[in-house]
């Protein structure tokens, strides 16, 4: 295997793990998840990663790379009241509902009638608090966070990808020279801790159904038009029926949805990796592998940023947000007659209102809908 296939994907695989693993960390915590679940939750999105990648590019001949749902983890760590349990059992149901949409047309189909800027507005909604808490996190601890800031900035101007590792880096180096203690830091084995599912019709209607639908719009549609834009034909149906499986089999032991990559893919699909486009496959195999290194190591960085000052961990969340929330604003507002409709589901949604025990998320889609029927019986 060439060493430039190997060195995209352990830099792809690194990428997507510093970028967003707070963000995941932060949804365990908001389910009252322990640190052993935590890890638990960690180690098995990382197998579920490394396995459906390396079998979706075996069997499709194509360099599939697959990802955790940030923008679905943002969703969970934004809910309130609501067990590990009630969530493993959420996050089952939209595993298989992604299944079912690589395998059922018609349920395709009917997500696909979902107007993009609702399902926009919704993304946007859930994104826009985490973001908005990084400006009070650089006024709690401007020593570390604003020179964390500052880095982000500049290395996106040259490598968009690098820029969140580099200001995890840059709190991580700050923190130690202003006392932050990381002599605790061990290497301990992780295991696999199964959780009995909990299944709650609001759970299911509030995280679950919300869950399916943020990562189907802002990871799956997006990942299949990254491989498209590189010139391979996506294996769509199987890709969702096998992300969706596993996200479901994992859930069991506390991780939350398996999806396709869109910008770390990105990484993984230039001729630098490998000149022959059809050999560009094993780029998959090799990300698998760099995935379960990462999932060995859940327990240490779980320790890394309990350690760390919470403002920095904020501030982590937040910068490593703004893409996804730049990219639903801009999908929200571009279709002209779902602009108010998209407005008031980002509204609602961003309000964190739960009535009847249903998260805000459903709410907003719901009024959003409503709302761009009215528009159209008018018209």
């Amino acid at each position: 295997m060439r060493f430039s296939v190997i060195s995209a994907a352990a830099v792809a695989a690194l990428v997507g793990y510093a970028a967003s693993v707070a963000i995941v960390l932060a949804a365990a915590n908001a389910l009252g998840a322990t640190a052993t679940q935590a890890a638990s939750w960690l180690l098995a999105v990382s197998l579920a990663k490394a396995l459906g990648s390396a079998f979706l590019s075996w069997q499709s001949r194509v360099p599939v790379v697959l990802a955790w749902s940030t923008p679905g983890a943002a969703l969970i760590a934004a809910t309130e009241g609501i067990t590990l349990a009630e969530g493993i059992g959420a996050f089952i149901i939209a595993g298989l509902l992604i299944a079912a949409t690589g395998l059922l047309r018609p349920l395709g189909t009917l997500v696909a009638r979902i107007p993009d800027g609702i399902a926009a507005g919704m993304l946007a909604g859930v994104l826009l608090p985490f973001c908005l808490r990084g400006a009070g996190a650089a006024e709690a601890l401007p020593a570390i966070v604003l020179p964390m800031v500052a880095i982000f900035l500049a290395v996106r101007l040259w490598n968009p990808a690098m820029a969140v590792l580099a200001a995890f880096a840059t709190g991580i180096l700050l923190a130690l020279l202003t006392g932050t203690d990381l002599s605790a830091l061990s290497l301990t084995a992780p295991m696999l801790e199964p959780v009995a599912p909990a299944f709650r019709l609001s759970v299911i209607l509030g995280l679950g159904l919300p869950l399916y639908l943020v990562t189907m719009a802002s990871q799956n549609l997006p990942g299949f038009a990254t491989l498209r834009a590189a010139g391979y034909e996506p294996p769509v149906a199987p890709a969702l029926t096998v992300t969706g499986l596993l996200s479901a089999i994992s859930a069991s032991f506390g991780a939350h949805t398996t999806s396709m990559a869109a910008i770390t893919a990105a990484i993984c699909l230039g001729p630098d990796v490998h000149p022959e486009k059809d050999r560009r496959w094993i780029v998959g195999l090799a990300y698998a592998g760099a995935w379960v290194v990462l999932g060995l190591l859940s327990p240490t960085v779980l320790q890394l940023i309990a350690a760390l000052p919470g403002p920095v961990v904020l501030a982590l969340v937040a910068l490593a947000l703004l893409s996804p929330l730049m990219g639903a604003l801009t999908a929200a507002f571009v279709p002209p007659d779902q602009r108010f409709a998209a407005a008031l589901t980002l509204a609602v949604t961003g309000s964190g209102v739960a009535a009847f025990g249903i998260g805000a998320a459903f709410w907003g889609l719901v009024a959003g809908i409503c709302v761009h029927l009215l528009d159209r019986l008018k018209r």
